[in-house]
């Protein structure tokens, strides 16, 4: 059986974003976490559909309209965040193997929303966490599909290679973890408290598999995914395990990434799982850093502890 949701301490007193908590992964870690007690704010694109999840979430949880593939729209969203400070981030959104396709800010649509999006948002809420002192966490959501992903810094957004949509969808995963482990050297560096963690689902059953398909118009691969999903897939409830402990439990620390411990991290409770070595390249990471700045206009370097939430 291994770690249950039944197994999440009282998180009374505690508060956390989920992004993309409207539906699959996202709405069953926000549902898990109010269940335990924790005040959750519900971040996703159509205010209707986050409206539609809270009525399905018998605790009180808030709303926040949130579109990571729009720089608009996240500055838009951490400036009208609904609670004071913020204890945990979960950063869970994403989109998986879509045609080519552009953000609102021109970048590559799996990049921009899974990397890019979160980066910045996770940058502009950082002042709003209890960094000096308290137990601040940001929970980046990665994939098994990192393994096939490689960052080109110097195409980060295929304007001059040819795209091809699970690659792409391999570097956006890769990039979730340089991320995550780049910010844990960084908090490490400064001194922050706070905790840089990432966590994957194994293959879950989620509305995700279909996006592809249903964006290149291909029926046959939505009844492919179908049939993948009935046969291969753990629940959505099962799938963010790993993230639910990613953000709740104590003996977490810095810099660790959780997965399933069955069958090739299919499936399965938490554990501690090891990424590949791609994911460890910490020169990539810094470069990757660097420029996400660069593109999003969100400098970490202004990051002050804000001692009104430690």
């Amino acid at each position: 059986m291994g770690w249950q949701i039944t197994d999440i301490p009282d998180l009374s007193g505690r508060t956390f974003l989920v992004t993309g908590a409207n539906s699959g992964l996202g709405f069953e870690t926000a549902k898990a976490l109010a269940g335990a007690g924790g005040q959750v704010v519900l971040a996703g694109r159509s205010r209707e559909k986050i409206g539609a999840a809270q009525r399905q979430i018998p605790q009180d949880t808030l709303a926040l309209e949130l579109d990571l593939s729009d720089l608009a729209s996240v500055h838009a969203a951490a400036e009208s965040l609904p609670v004071a400070s913020l204890d945990v981030l979960v950063n869970n959104a994403g989109v998986m193997a879509p045609p080519l396709g552009r953000t609102a800010d021109g970048f590559e649509t799996q990049i921009g929303t899974n990397h890019l999006g979160h980066f910045a948002l996770t940058g502009l809420l950082l002042p709003r966490m209890p960094i000096d002192g308290g137990d601040a966490r940001v929970v980046t959501v990665s994939s098994g599909a990192h393994r096939m992903g490689s960052v080109d810094v110097d195409d980060l957004n295929y304007e001059r290679r040819k795209y091809s949509s699970w690659p792409a969808y391999g570097q956006s995963k890769l990039a979730n973890l340089l991320f995550m482990a780049e910010l844990d050297r960084r908090a490490h560096a400064a001194d922050w408290t706070l905790r840089s963690v990432a966590a994957h689902p194994g293959y879950a059953a989620t509305n995700l598999q279909f996006a592809g398909p249903k964006y290149a118009r291909n029926p046959v691969g939505k009844q492919i995914t179908r049939v993948m999903n009935a046969v291969m897939g753990q629940s959505a409830s099962s799938g963010a395990r790993p993230q639910l402990y990613a953000a709740t439990m104590p003996d977490v620390r810095g810099g660790e990434y959780f997965g399933p411990d069955g069958l090739m991290e299919s499936r399965g409770a938490p554990k501690r799982v090891d990424p590949n070595a791609a994911a460890k390249d910490v020169a990539t990471a810094k470069k990757l850093w660097d420029l996400s700045e660069q593109l999003t206009g969100v400098s970490y370097d202004t990051v002050r502890p804000n001692s009104s939430t430690s």
